[in-house]
C-alpha cells in the first residue's frame, strides 16, 4: 500500500511539475503569435491644424487621438518615473518578472482575492494592443508568451516608446504626448517633475486618477510616484518636496478643440482634392495661412452685420405694417407689403493677404451650428455692381481716366431671345440720369447707365478681349455684363480683387501653408500670380475706389484711422448685397443674401448690409494689429492734378485731358 502511495505522490509530483510546461507547450503550438503590429508598429495618429503663427486650430483622428512621440523625444524623467511605479525590475527581466508573479500569488492566496498584479511593462502593452481584456488564465498564459517573444523581437527602448504612444491616458487621450498636451497644453520637455508623475500614474486606472474629474485623487497618485522615485533614490530631497508641494494647472478641453469649424472643412476638402484619404489617421501636422484672431474678428463682424440687418428688416416691417393699415383706412388697394422671409439671410466673409493670397480669415455662415454650409467657397452668387472696377480697370489701362468723361443717360436696347426681339431698359439705382459724368463719378456712385454706355464706347468684343487677363469664368457676352451677371463665390471674387489691391498683380488664394508627415514636408505651397497692369493703373483705380468708401455707395465701411478702397455691389431685387474691398495689406470680401435666392428687403443694398460687416471687421483689424499700415502707397509715375479744387490722377497711359489744362489747374509730378 505504502509503495502505491508513493508512486502516486510521485506521478502527482511530477505532473505539478510537467504540467506548466506542458499547458505553455499546448499554447505555444496551438496558436499562432503575431506580434507584427507591434514589431512594424503604425497606430492612428492624429492630425493637427494650426494658424500661421502656429496656434492649433484643431485636432482631427478617427476613434483614437494619439500624438505620436519617439523614444528620443520622452524625457528621460518619464522613463525613471514609469518604471518606478510600474515595474522597477524591467531593464532586468525578459518580458516577465516571474519572482514577482510568485510574491503576488502568495499574497493572493493568503488574501482569497486578487489583491495585486505582477504584469511588466511589456506584459501591460502585450494585453492593450494584442489581447482583451477577459479574467482568464489562457489569456494569461497568451500575454507571457506575448511578452517572452516581444522581448526577443524589440530592444527595452523601443518597447518603452510602443507602451508611451498606445497607452490610454484617460480624457480620450491615447499615448503620453497626446496627453501632455491635453492636459498641461504643454510638450513632453516643458513637464515639471510632479506632471510627468500625474501621467505616468494614469495608465492604472484612466477614469479614476484623470485630473479632470478627481484632482485629488490624481496629486495622492502623482505623490506615491515621487515618493517611489525618492525611495529608489532616483530623485533628492528637494526635488522630492519641491514636487510634492506643486499642484498643476489641468485643462479640460475638448478632443477636436475645433477653434474655426470652416476653415477645418475646408481643409478637409482640399485633401480629398488632393487625393489624401488618410487625414484621420495619418499623423499630418498642417500649417495653414489662417490668423486665428482675424478669423475670430470676421466672425464676429459678419454676425454684428447680421444683427443689424436683422433689427432694420424688424422696423422696416413694422412701418410697412403702419402703412398698410392706412393705405386700407383710406381705401388704397395698391399699397403691397413686400414678403421677406428673415429666416434665410445668411452671409459669408474671406479675408485675403493682398500681396500673397493668404487666406487670413474664412466665415461661411452668420453662425456654424445652424448651417455649416460655406457660403465663402461654395455658395456662387452675382456679384452685381462689385464687378464694375474690372470694366472700368479695362477702360482705365486703354487710357481713361477718372476726368474722361461719360455719357449716363438711358437707353433701350432690342435684342433677340430664343428667336423673339426683347427691350431691355436698365436704369440708375437713384433712378434718374446726369448726361454727362466723369469715369471716376460714375463709378464712385455707381452709375449703371455710364457704366452700360463705357461698355458701348469700349465695344463689347474688345472689352470681352480685355478682360481674359483677370480669368474670371462664364463672363456673359452680352450687356448684361455691366451689372455682374455672372455668378461666383466670395473667394473667387476676392482672388480676382487682387487685381486692385496688389497694385495689378493677381494672385491666387492659398489656405495650406505646409504639410508635414513625420518630420517630412510633403506639400508646400507655391504663390501663383498673374500681371494685370502696371502700378499706375492699379493706382488710379484704388483711388476712385478709395472715393467709393470715402463719399460714395460704401461710406458704411468707412473706418477712422486707416485707408479703405472698395465697391458696393447690389443685384436685381435686392437678392445680394456685396462689399468687396481692400486696405493697402488685407483685402476683404462681404456678401449677404437669403440662402433660397429670393429677394431680401427692398432697403437691404451692399453698402447698408455688407459695408457694416466690412467696417467692423477692419476696427478690430487696427485694434488686433495697431502697427498695420494704414496709408496707400503711391507709385512713381503718378501725376497728381487738381482740377477745380479736386485730386485727379493720371499717368504715361491715362493722360489728363488737354481741355482741362486752363488757369484753375495745378499739376505736381509726385516721385
Amino acid at each position: 500500500m505504502k509503495k502505491v502511495l508513493k508512486r502516486i505522490f510521485i506521478t502527482l509530483s511530477v505532473l505539478g511539475f510537467l504540467s506548466p510546461f506542458i499547458i505553455l507547450g499546448y499554447y505555444l503550438v496551438s496558436y499562432d503569435y503575431d506580434i507584427s503590429s507591434l514589431v512594424d508598429y503604425q497606430p492612428k495618429q492624429t492630425s493637427r491644424i494650426y494658424d500661421k503663427h502656429g496656434e492649433k486650430i484643431a485636432n482631427i483622428f478617427d476613434e483614437q487621438h494619439r500624438y505620436y512621440a519617439s523614444f528620443q523625444e520622452i524625457p528621460p524623467r518619464i522613463i525613471e518615473a514609469l518604471v518606478a511605479i510600474e515595474d522597477t525590475t524591467f531593464f532586468e527581466h525578459s518580458g516577465v518578472n516571474f519572482d514577482a508573479i510568485f510574491r503576488a500569488i502568495i499574497k493572493d492566496i493568503k488574501a482569497g482575492k486578487m489583491v495585486e498584479g505582477a504584469s511588466t511593462i511589456t506584459q501591460q502593452l502585450v494585453k492593450n494592443r494584442l489581447l482583451t481584456r477577459e479574467k482568464k488564465l489562457s489569456r494569461k498564459i497568451k500575454e507571457l508568451i506575448y511578452s517572452l517573444k516581444l522581448e526577443h523581437a524589440l530592444t527595452k527602448e523601443e518597447i518603452l516608446e510602443r507602451y508611451l504612444n498606445e497607452i490610454y491616458f484617460g480624457h480620450g487621450y491615447y499615448g503620453i504626448k497626446t496627453a501632455a498636451d491635453g492636459y498641461f497644453h504643454k510638450k513632453l520637455s516643458d513637464l515639471t517633475l510632479k506632471e510627468m508623475a500625474i501621467l505616468v500614474g494614469l495608465p492604472k486606472a484612466p477614469s479614476t486618477y484623470a485630473p479632470t474629474k478627481n484632482y485629488d485623487i490624481s496629486m495622492g497618485r502623482a505623490n506615491r510616484v515621487i515618493t517611489r522615485m525618492h525611495t529608489l533614490g532616483w530623485i533628492d530631497d528637494e526635488t522630492f518636496y519641491k514636487a510634492l508641494a506643486q499642484r498643476p494647472v489641468v485643462y479640460d478641453d475638448t478632443l477636436t478643440q475645433n477653434k474655426a469649424p470652416f476653415i477645418v472643412d475646408e481643409v478637409l476638402r482640399r485633401f480629398r482634392a488632393m487625393g489624401i484619404d488618410d487625414l484621420k489617421t495619418g499623423g499630418y501636422e498642417i500649417y495653414t495661412t489662417v490668423d486665428l484672431r482675424l478669423q475670430n474678428a470676421a466672425r464676429d463682424a459678419l454676425g454684428h452685420a447680421y444683427n443689424l440687418a436683422m433689427k432694420r428688416i424688424q422696423k422696416y416691417k413694422k412701418q410697412e405694417q403702419l402703412k398698410q393699415k392706412e393705405a386700407i383706412a383710406r381705401g388704397d388697394e395698391t399699397f403691397t407689403m413686400q414678403d421677406v422671409n428673415v429666416s434665410q439671410l445668411n452671409g459669408a466673409m474671406v479675408s485675403l493677404d493682398s500681396q500673397t493670397g493668404d487666406i487670413l480669415a474664412l466665415v461661411g455662415s452668420t453662425d456654424y451650428k445652424k448651417s455649416s454650409y460655406n457660403r465663402a467657397t461654395q455658395g456662387r452668387r452675382q456679384p452685381g455692381s462689385a464687378f464694375k472696377p474690372f470694366i472700368y480697370q479695362v477702360a482705365i489701362d486703354l487710357g481713361y481716366s477718372g476726368a474722361t468723361k461719360i455719357v449716363d443717360i438711358a437707353k433701350t436696347y432690342a435684342y433677340k431671345r430664343d428667336g423673339k426681339e426683347v427691350k431691355w431698359q436698365p436704369k440708375n439705382y437713384e433712378k434718374n440720369y446726369k448726361g454727362l459724368i466723369t469715369l471716376r463719378e460714375a463709378l464712385v456712385h455707381s452709375r449703371n447707365l455710364a457704366t452700360i454706355n463705357l461698355v458701348n464706347e469700349i465695344g463689347l468684343s474688345r472689352l470681352l478681349k480685355e478682360l481674359k487677363k483677370f480669368h474670371i469664368k462664364d463672363i456673359p457676352h452680352d450687356l448684361s455684363i455691366s451689372l455682374g451677371t455672372m455668378s461666383l463665390s466670395p473667394l473667387e471674387l476676392a482672388q480676382h480683387y487682387t487685381s486692385f489691391s496688389n497694385s495689378g498683380i493677381q494672385v491666387q488664394p492659398h489656405l495650406i501653408k505646409s504639410i508635414d508627415q513625420k518630420g517630412n514636408t510633403i506639400y508646400e505651397r507655391n504663390v501663383v500670380a498673374n500681371f494685370i497692369t502696371v502700378p499706375t493703373q492699379s493706382f488710379i483705380m484704388t483711388t476712385i475706389l478709395r472715393d467709393v468708401v470715402n463719399r460714395g455707395t460704401g461710406r458704411r465701411a468707412k473706418v477712422k484711422g486707416i485707408e479703405l478702397a472698395g465697391k458696393t455691389g447690389t443685384t436685381n431685387n435686392n437678392v445680394d448685397g456685396w462689399f468687396a474691398g481692400y486696405s493697402p495689406t488685407i483685402e476683404t470680401v462681404v456678401w449677404f443674401g437669403n440662402d433660397d435666392n429670393s429677394p431680401m428687403y427692398h432697403k437691404e443694398t451692399g453698402g447698408r448690409v455688407a459695408g457694416p460687416a466690412f467696417a467692423h471687421y477692419f476696427q478690430n483689424v487696427i485694434r488686433l494689429y495697431p502697427q498695420i499700415k494704414r496709408k496707400f502707397d503711391t507709385p512713381e509715375g503718378i501725376i497728381e492734378v487738381k482740377i477745380n479744387g479736386k485730386k485727379e490722377y493720371f499717368s504715361d497711359i491715362s493722360k489728363p485731358p488737354r481741355s482741362d489744362y486752363d488757369d484753375k489747374i495745378e499739376s505736381e509730378l509726385l516721385f
